[in-house]
């Protein structure tokens, strides 16, 4: 294990923390996908491998990403914009409709699904990383800084809450961290967040799911006497919650132990949106808590990337990315245990899934790749305070 951590760069306990929770994946994946592969008429085999072949491929993308110095992807960042806003766009028109949603397009050639969101985000935090660590100089100017900064981020959350209102709260709440980490003045966040708000309200109100919106509202909001797990999907609105919520009541403090749920016989997507109550169940509260403890302990290393970082650049990345990580986390484990609406989050890193494994690798890379800088420039720096330090001692003697 040290041998293989010694070839990789960067901050050793965020590979660490990948590796622990991408090999919980693949057992929390397998035991889920049950139901799936009996639909389909295909063996769980068939979708283990599947997902293992994802997690390989991510972490090859995250280990050439960080190889990448950090600074390049200020210039790539103007490129993944400007793909981004045409593609949101196709998305919108042209994209594959599920459940009144078109937040997938197809790729003619290798005829996968692509979810265009999850490149939007690495989008506008890397291209939010580069203006802000620009316009410093000028940063309390509105034409200059401002405007251009949050027209951005507007249209982004404009082109991706139509379809997926969770994914585009989200983003905007990191892009306002960032905002806020960038000296930008806090009545002009206040009041693009005003606007923004009442964008997210005429999203609920006429957009295409805003009949799911009020039903996931007033089942969130609900007082009636929570339902049995035998009520049929279409006449409970909470039947997703509530069944996350046996899961996790029914996994007790050490869990029913690997591969023996029963929640994932009921639960519509236990492989993806409630994966997390599946891991409470099987490995208890225990497990819940651990799995929490290495998200919050990866936000913390990206914090301390933050305050090591020589170049503004690079704490502006590490920050928003490790934001995003760990609020998408924490958002998903929110909704499992019941402290949100249901929304259609995925875990990172251990939820199954295909452009979302890919891009948070990606995400992470760039991360090690600042700390990867750091550790270089403390390298440099103490090799060239060694001959001055011998140079002192010689002199004394």
């Amino acid at each position: 294990m040290e041998q293989v951590l010694s070839k990789l760069k960067g901050d050793k306990w965020i590979w660490i923390i990948v590796i622990i929770l991408s090999g919980w994946s693949l057992l929390a994946v397998y035991s889920s996908v049950g139901t799936l592969a009996y639909k389909e008429g295909k063996g769980t085999e068939l979708y283990l491998f599947k997902h293992f072949s994802i997690i390989a491929v991510g972490l090859i993308l995250m280990f050439l990403s960080h190889k990448l110095d950090y600074r390049y992807y200020a210039g790539i960042s103007k490129l993944l914009m400007a793909i981004t806003i045409p593609l949101l766009l196709y998305t919108l028109v042209f994209g594959n409709k599920v459940n009144d949603a078109s937040r997938w397009v197809t790729i003619p050639v290798i005829n996968q699904t692509f979810q265009t969101s999850d490149l939007a985000k690495l989008a506008l935090i890397t291209f939010l990383a580069r203006m802000l660590s620009r316009k410093q100089e000028e940063i309390k100017d509105v034409k200059k800084s401002f405007l251009p900064i949050m027209g951005a981020v507007c249209l982004v959350f404009v082109l991706i809450a139509w379809a997926n209102l969770s994914t585009a709260v989200m983003l905007f709440g990191v892009s306002v961290l960032l905002l806020l980490i960038g000296r930008i003045s806090f009545k002009q966040i206040a009041l693009v967040s005003l606007g923004v708000g009442l964008l997210g309200i005429i999203v609920i109100s006429v957009g295409p799911r805003r009949a799911t919106y009020f039903s996931r509202i007033k089942g969130f909001f609900a007082t009636e006497e929570v339902t049995t797990s035998n009520v049929p999907f279409q006449e409970d609105k909470n039947y997703q919650a509530n069944n996350a919520k046996i899961a996790i009541a029914t996994g007790g403090l050490f869990g029913k132990g690997p591969g023996n749920s029963v929640q994932r016989n009921v639960l519509p997507h236990p492989y993806s949106d409630f994966i997390f109550a599946i891991i409470i169940e099987e490995y208890g509260t225990i497990g819940g808590v651990i799995l929490l403890f290495l998200y919050l302990a990866l936000m913390y290393r990206c914090i301390r990337i933050v305050t090591l970082s020589p170049r503004a650049f690079g704490a502006f990345l590490a920050a928003g990315l490790g934001f995003s990580l760990t609020i998408q986390a924490l958002a998903n484990m929110a909704v499992a245990v019941g402290l949100g609406p249901v929304t259609g989050v995925p875990l990172p890193l251990v939820s199954m899934g295909g452009t979302s494994i890919l891009f948070t690798s990606v995400a992470l890379g760039i991360i090690l790749s600042v700390s990867r800088n750091i550790e270089e420039l403390k390298y440099k720096q103490e090799l060239d305070e060694t001959p001055k330090q011998k140079k002192v001692i010689v002199g004394t003697v």
